[in-house]
């Protein structure tokens, strides 16, 4: 396949050029040279300003372009109309975000925003690209992104913290649902799935409780809950780290901000069902999600090889405070 991907040097886009790459793609990025340029030696790099103009482009034709950096309606509308008659399908990364009611579990054909928030604009962005491209789009709305090179910082937090031990800060119940999907598992989908249409391509929802266990890995050592002690791992001798669960509207009370104050915590009542998204959609069309234990395996890994985050979303010293203020 000759593979256009916009962007593909940062997070979504990356998982793309490489899942790309591994199956043998001819792949091309065109982007600024910017960020991290040279990344990809094996792949073609066509310089150029996307809120512009694609005229590098002129000339060129492909198989399928994924457009992972589309936030702006207008800036989509020139990519969607350039490569209109030159690529045979345009594949979009939206967000689950567009959706206008979050306080119900959503499918794709739930109702979505016409705003100008992030969902607002992304949901046109959408229409840009179905009304250049109709049958021959994809708009694949991904929930929360987590895996090595996440520039959010907000999954990262919990493998680092656990492994840190002592008092950890909890948000909510531990039966609370958390949704996710591992960028490497959405690359290689974006790159593989032969279908058009709208898809969710999200994870399976699991509560907060596994999520935690599963970022308790074999460097995190041992985790306390309730008096009783779960072995996480065997081998390494770290400190121990104590669950503080914290519901959710203690939280609140106390002023965090509803919108992951603490990483990955949605405390927003009018976005409850913001974890209980269906992709039974995108699974039946060949998404496959890993455990999330080797998503937060390998986020440590990456977390310690690069030294820890530049921007903590959750410093310790946040963290003591608020524990201080919560928990007595």
């Amino acid at each position: 396949m000759r593979l256009l991907v916009i962007g593909g040097t940062r997070f979504v886009g990356r998982a793309v050029v490489e899942a790309a790459l591994r199956a043998g793609h001819d792949v091309t990025l065109f982007n600024r040279g910017r960020t991290a340029p040279g990344l990809y030696p094996d792949a073609e790099t066509v310089v150029g300003d996307r809120t512009a103009d694609l005229a590098p482009l002129a000339g060129r034709a492909f198989d399928t372009v994924i457009d992972c950096a589309g936030y702006q309606p207008e800036v989509v509308r020139i990519s969607a109309t350039a490569l209109k008659n030159s690529v045979d399908r345009y594949v979009f990364v939206s967000t689950v975000s567009v959706y206008a009611d979050q306080s119900v579990p959503a499918d794709e054909s739930s109702a979505v925003l016409d705003d100008d928030s992030y969902g607002g604009r992304k949901a046109r962005c959408e229409r840009v690209v179905i009304d250049a491209y109709g049958e021959r789009a994809l708009i694949a709305r991904p929930g929360l992104i987590v895996g090595p090179h996440d520039p959010t910082e907000r999954f990262p937090h919990w493998p680092r913290r656990l492994a840190r031990g002592g008092r950890v800060l909890v948000p909510g119940a531990p039966e609370d649902p958390m949704q996710l999907i591992d960028v490497r598992d959405l690359g290689n989908w974006l790159v593989a799935a032969d279908v058009t249409g709208v898809f969710n391509a999200v994870g399976p929802t699991l509560p907060m409780r596994d999520l935690i266990e599963a970022c308790t890995t074999k460097e995190a050592g041992t985790t306390k809950e309730a008096g009783t002690t779960k072995e996480a791992g065997t081998t390494k001798e770290t400190n121990d780290a104590e669950l503080v669960w914290v519901p959710t509207a203690t939280l609140l009370e106390a002023g965090v901000d509803p919108w992951m104050g603490v990483p990955m915590w949605i405390g927003d009542p009018e976005a409850a069902a913001a974890n209980l998204v269906s992709g039974e959609r995108a699974r039946q069309a060949g998404l496959v999600t890993r455990p999330v234990r080797e998503t937060a395996a390998d986020v440590l890994a990456w977390d310690i090889a690069r030294g820890g985050p530049t921007d903590d979303p959750f410093p310790a010293e946040a963290e003591e405070k608020l524990l201080s203020r919560v928990s007595g």
